[in-house]
């Protein structure tokens, strides 16, 4: 039997993973399923991820990828006279505009390290990435409670099927971004 080269498969395997995981859930991941999906023989996701850990880390990956290169690109950082609390806000408001879906399925695959220990890096790597964006515009433990406040906000409308609240979002942020300022003047 000839091989075929195919450079490109072990790409499509994860984001066959990804779809898997946004349809079915995390439960609903095997490699026959994303084999199925990614419309290659089983064998090959098996080559590329000995186990679904392995490709979870991966699908997780590129969900972070995908979510840092959002953050960077938004033109929501790029102006310092606008407060940091309006612009996480506007963020968000993207995030939930795009609809459910998305921010559900990195949800899923950040929270799946509760149970799965080889994902516990790379969702730490999620949260250092966001609070390393928002750190430019402020300090580093402000940063990491901001990030902490946007999961938090995030999940309690993802879980109960609220709608995603700006004004209550910018006020909470701007009672941590704002307590910051206030200390820094006040120390400096």
């Amino acid at each position: 039997m000839v091989r075929r080269h195919d450079p490109e498969r072990r790409e499509r395997i994860i984001d066959a993973a990804i779809r898997v995981v946004a349809d079915r859930g995390i439960a609903g991941l095997s490699h026959r399923t994303v084999a199925a999906e990614a419309d290659v023989p089983l064998g090959s996701t098996t080559y590329h991820f000995a186990s679904l850990d392995e490709l979870l880390v991966a699908a997780l990956r590129r969900c972070n990828e995908s979510f840092s290169r959002t953050v960077r690109e938004s033109p929501y950082f790029s102006d310092p006279t606008v407060p940091l609390a309006d612009e996480l806000t506007r963020l968000m408001g993207e995030w939930f505009a795009a609809g459910r879906g998305p921010l559900a399925l990195e949800y899923e695959l950040y929270l799946a390290a509760l149970r799965r220990p080889a994902l516990r890096p790379v969702a730490s790597e999620w949260a250092d990435a966001l609070a390393d964006l928002i750190a430019d515009r402020t300090d580093r433990a402000t940063a990491r409670a901001l990030a902490a406040l946007l999961d938090g906000i995030s999940l309690q409308a993802l879980l109960t099927g609220g709608d995603f609240d700006p004004e209550y979002t910018r006020e909470m942020l701007a009672r941590v971004a704002d307590g910051a300022d206030r200390r820094g003047r006040a120390g400096g």
